[in-house]
């Protein structure tokens, strides 16, 4: 799909991949509703954008794991754009450490991870099949494929939006209905690199994972990338070429990888 001319929807859009999408966008010619749950960093972010593309970008505060949010996003960007034709479920948190994590750490890892996608997918279908046409772009990551060491709540709704992003595609994808999933490993935000994780072990152990797999890129090339694929209508987006190797390794022999996964872990929190 072209995005010159398109409307579209990012959530989790005040900064990170999230802002870097709608910088991308806009700077191709989509007009671009930008929502988070700051509504200060998504006014920014609108703004900036706006300062070069005039009238390309509206910002709206939301919390887009809610039904009622995600419906009012839609609803403003027809209003003030027109019918919404790609959607980037890009908002999450990296969620909570171990086994440990309570009943609440699970149902809002889940909430925004996972049933964030789900309910935007419930709002936008209808529309999308009657239209012949739709573009539905989930954020999930390569621990979706291949497991955050450290977070349990990441690592199970990182794979589940990748499930549900498949699932989206095979059930679709033969109705006009388009689907990426992007599924990057370390990227420069404050979802690798939060401000409150200043003493916490656990975090630390979880953020060197990530950064001693590979390159931490930075959001606009993520976004780069993202726009690539779209542009091909390809469906798995892996900004981070090892992740493609890494995944074929674990397919091929999963007890292997397992062991090698325990060992990894080991090393990181003897370096703890």
């Amino acid at each position: 799909m072209k995005v010159a001319g398109k409307v579209a929807v990012v959530t989790g859009g005040g900064g990170g991949i999230g802002g870097a999408l709608a910088r991308a966008l806009a700077d191709r010619g989509a007009r671009v509703v930008v929502a988070d749950l700051d509504a200060s960093s998504a006014q920014a972010v609108a703004d900036e954008i706006n300062a070069d593309h005039p009238g390309s970008v509206a910002a709206a505060a939301a919390d887009t794991s809610k039904t009622r949010a995600i419906r009012s996003l839609i609803t403003l960007a027809e209003n003030k754009f027109g019918p919404v034709d790609l959607y980037f479920a890009n908002a999450g948190i990296a969620g909570a450490p171990g086994i440990d994590a309570d009943d609440a750490a699970w149902d809002l890892a889940i909430d925004i991870n996972l049933r964030a996608h789900i309910r935007a997918a419930q709002q936008l279908l209808p529309g999308w099949l009657e239209r012949g046409e739709g573009y539905f772009v989930s954020t999930a990551s390569a621990a979706g494929l291949l497991t955050q060491i450290g977070s349990a709540t990441y690592s199970v709704t990182k794979h589940a939006a990748v499930g549900f992003a498949e699932w989206l595609s095979v059930t679709y994808g033969d109705q006009g209905i388009k689907v990426s999933c992007l599924c990057p490993q370390g990227v420069n935000t404050k979802l690798l690199f939060p401000d409150e994780a200043a003493g916490d072990s656990d975090a630390a152990v979880a953020a060197k994972a990530v950064t001693s797999a590979g390159e931490v890129l930075e959001p606009a090339q993520v976004a780069a990338d993202t726009l690539a694929a779209i542009d091909e209508e390809r469906f798995l987006i892996l900004p981070h070429p090892q992740v493609l190797e890494m995944y074929r390794h674990k397919g091929a022999d999963y007890d292997r990888w397992l062991r090698g996964m325990r060992r990894y872990q080991a090393a990181l929190l003897d370096q703890a």
